[in-house]
């Protein structure tokens, strides 16, 4: 009996195993990967990094001397604020006040010689007069046999010798007065060398660099080393972007652009100033600058930092978007053979039938705006579309599903990026 009642609680539990296995199936996947077609924003972006510089000067303002001499004071140093035309230096000025003094003396000294060959003209231009009414009464005298033609020959020479006379003062008179004209230019010079010991700020801004004592003597020439170096005004900055050729047709004067720096748990909006076209390669890479200015709130932003960017090249909002993959997908050949009617040619979405078994269908459409991730669809009824899924694969897996929730190296279907850009959240469908 007990035998009897063993071999019946066997075969009561394998009974219960075998209806288990008739009771649970395993579960076929589905054939196709899917994707949403929702209602949300869409916005390009090219990523880009860049260098925060001053406006104007990618490394500042340098401010050097125009004259020789020993600096005998500074106003300014690292971090002072300064305006335009402020005094930020002096050079000891003894030397150029004496050259400044001598050209003045020697100006005047060429005015008086001006008024003495004024003088002499005037007195030539008297015996010129007196030489030719001598020559007119020995002329008249002769003509009537009245006096000897020596004596016409002496008025004759007479008043060749006061024509001369005339036109040598004319000429020291001209010549006195061209000294005066390189005596006033020498006494400028003089005079703006002299102004160039005081060296003025030519903007307003802040400096970030000093490479002179007081005491040192500075030296001008193109070479030479600069006292202050001034970045313009750092309340609003430029930043110096590097974008691959590839990107830089998309990339215009006017767009918003948002960037990073690593100093700060913050974002800084600016916009796109210039498109330069001065390219530069490297390891057969073409890159092109382009300016982006931007507002430095509490001149957070120092110049040189690295700045992370991105600029926003196409936006559109509140449109029909779906994953890009979806313009990619190929249906097999059994599944076209399915489908009603010819397949158009272009581009098309494939969608998930309604109905479990039924083919797939097929909408001819145009890609709008893409962020790589999601793309706009363009076509006429668009708004249909909201809700249904587009076919982005094919599922080869049944347990697929299960096996992403349990296995984090297994790909999974690709979301948006929180922090790239000013990419918005796609919206969802209310």
């Amino acid at each position: 009996m007990k035998a009897l009642a063993a071999f019946a609680l066997a075969a009561a539990f394998a009974g219960c195993g075998e209806g288990a296995k008739g009771v649970m199936p395993k579960k076929k996947g589905p054939s196709f990967r899917v994707a949403p077609i929702v209602r949300a924003d869409v916005v390009r972006t090219v990523e880009a990094t860049g260098t925060v510089t001053p406006r104007n000067s990618s490394k500042g303002i340098p401010v050097g001397a125009q004259v020789n001499g020993k600096l005998i004071k500074l106003y300014a140093d690292y971090n002072s604020v300064v305006t335009n035309g402020q005094v930020v230096a002096i050079i000891d000025p003894l030397v150029y006040e004496a050259n400044y003094k001598s050209s003045l003396a020697q100006l005047h000294a060429n005015e008086a010689n001006v008024e003495v060959r004024k003088a002499s003209l005037r007195s030539a231009e008297a015996e010129l007069v007196l030489a030719r009414k001598t020559y007119d009464r020995k002329k008249s005298l002769v003509d009537r046999n009245a006096a000897p033609v020596a004596d016409l020959d002496s008025a004759t020479e007479a008043l060749e010798r006061a024509e001369a006379a005339v036109a040598s003062a004319k000429a020291g008179l001209a010549a006195a007065e061209a000294s005066v004209e390189q005596s006033r230019a020498t006494a400028d010079k003089a005079k703006t060398d002299l102004g160039y010991c005081t060296i003025v700020s030519p903007v307003d801004g802040v400096v970030i660099d000093r490479k002179v004592e007081e005491g040192e003597t500075v030296v001008s020439s193109m070479n030479a080393v600069p006292v202050l170096t001034i970045a313009e005004d750092l309340r609003t900055v430029w930043v110096e972007a590097t974008i691959p050729e590839a990107d830089i047709g998309n990339v215009k004067v006017g767009q918003p652009v948002t960037f990073t720096a690593d100093a700060y748990r913050r974002k800084f909006a600016g916009v796109v100033k210039q498109v330069r076209r001065a390219a530069t390669t490297t390891n057969n890479v073409v890159t092109f600058p382009v300016i982006i200015e931007a507002d430095n709130p509490d001149e957070m932003l120092f110049p040189g930092m690295t700045a992370t960017l991105s600029i926003e090249t196409a936006r559109a909002e509140d449109v029909v978007t779906v994953a890009a993959a979806a313009f990619r997908f190929r249906p097999k050949d059994e599944d076209l053979e399915r489908v009603a009617g010819e397949v158009p040619r272009g581009r098309k979405l494939w969608l998930k039938p309604l109905k479990e078994g039924d083919p797939l269908e097929c909408v001819p459409v145009s890609e709008g705006v893409s962020d790589d991730s999601f793309t706009e669809i363009v076509c006429d009824g668009v708004a249909a579309l909201e809700g249904r899924e587009a076919v982005v694969g094919y599922q080869t897996a049944a347990t697929v599903k299960q096996d992403e929730a349990s296995n984090p190296f297994m790909p999974k279907f690709p979301s948006r990026n929180k922090n790239k850009g000013t990419a918005p959240e796609p919206k969802k469908k209310s």
